[in-house]
Parts: C-alpha cells; sequence; structure tokens
C-alpha cells in the first residue's frame, strides 16, 4: 500500500486539470481527494469524468445501485462513502442503501435484479452466474443496459482500486459497515 500518497493541490497539477478542479469545486463544494489523486496524470482526470459522464440507458438511481454494489465487493470505504451520498440525493433511504450494498433489495423487484446481476459479475469477474443473468433480462433489462452497466462497473472498479492503493483519506461521511449476516 502506498502510505502518505500526497493529495496534489490545484498549483502542482497541469492547467487543464486546474480548469476540471475549479469545475469540480464548483460543482461539488470541493475536490474530492480520490478525484484529486488523478491529477497525478496528465490525462486521467478528464479521461476518467470523460467516462463517467457519458450518455448511457442506465438511470442515475441504477448507476447508484451498481457503484455502492461493486463497492461493497471491493470493500471500497472512499467510495462506499461517496455514493451513499449520491445515493441519498437520488432518493434513497438509509435503510435501502444497506439493502443496495447487500444486494438484496426488498423495496424495487428490478433493482434487486440488477444489484445481484451487478453483485455476480464483479465477485466472479465477469463470469456472472447465468439464472441471475436471466432474472436480469427478465426484470426487464436490455442487451444496451448490460453493456452500460458493464461500462459503469469498470468505473467503479477504477476508483476502487484506485483508493485501494493509495489509501487517500476519505473526505466524505463514512459510510456505515454492514452487519455480518448470520447463516
Amino acid at each position: 500500500m502506498m502510505k502518505n500518497f500526497e493529495i496534489p493541490t490545484k498549483a502542482q497539477v497541469s492547467s487543464a486539470n486546474q480548469a476540471i478542479f475549479d469545475n469540480l469545486q464548483a460543482m461539488v463544494g470541493f475536490v474530492p481527494n480520490l478525484y484529486a489523486i488523478f491529477g497525478h496524470s496528465e490525462n486521467a482526470l478528464g479521461d476518467y469524468l470523460a467516462l463517467q459522464n457519458r450518455k448511457s440507458s442506465i438511470r442515475s438511481k441504477e448507476r447508484e445501485v451498481i457503484n455502492l454494489v461493486v463497492s461493497q465487493v471491493n470493500e471500497c470505504i472512499y467510495c462506499l462513502s461517496a455514493h451513499t451520498q449520491f445515493a441519498k440525493m437520488n432518493g434513497f433511504t438509509d435503510e435501502q442503501i444497506l439493502e443496495i450494498r447487500r444486494a438484496n433489495i426488498n423495496f424495487d423487484s428490478k433493482l434487486d435484479a440488477l444489484a445481484k446481476l451487478v453483485k455476480s459479475t464483479t465477485e466472479r469477474r465477469g463470469h456472472a452466474d447465468q439464472d441471475v443473468l436471466n432474472n436480469f433480462f427478465a426484470a426487464g433489462y436490455t442487451k444496451d443496459n448490460l453493456i452500460d452497466i458493464v461500462m459503469v462497473i469498470g468505473d467503479k472498479i477504477i476508483t476502487n482500486y484506485l483508493h485501494a492503493l493509495t489509501e487517500v483519506p476519505v473526505d466524505w461521511p463514512l459510510a456505515p459497515a454492514l452487519e455480518r449476516e448470520t447463516a
């Protein structure tokens, strides 16, 4: 692990990244540490934001389900904390967010099919269980949705791994730990 991986300031990044830092400051109110880390690269921050903001068949609520499930599987406290806040902004309650993270959603059967597919795909490195995939399509999702979901999974894996490698401090309210399920 990279202990003390320094978070660059605006003055320490390229002019292109400085402009992105300004946009993040305006949109979020601060430059999140994990985005700032991308600033060590001349191109990565802009490329990552282009990936994250691409057009998609996936609604914002579905995107947050994907972000939370992937981050839970990968045990990324930074992304779990950030996306707990984004999920709340998208109208999910605290209890619903915990259900999403468990990939056991009782309040919406279509989102449950999505969460189970994302969990199976992430845990099995792309080789989702066939029954889970069949249930996903039976819930009304399309091939277009599947491809866009894989794009969001990839997006989230990038930040989960970057946090695991850099261990930058979490600058969001910490997401609660999930209680261990008893067998």
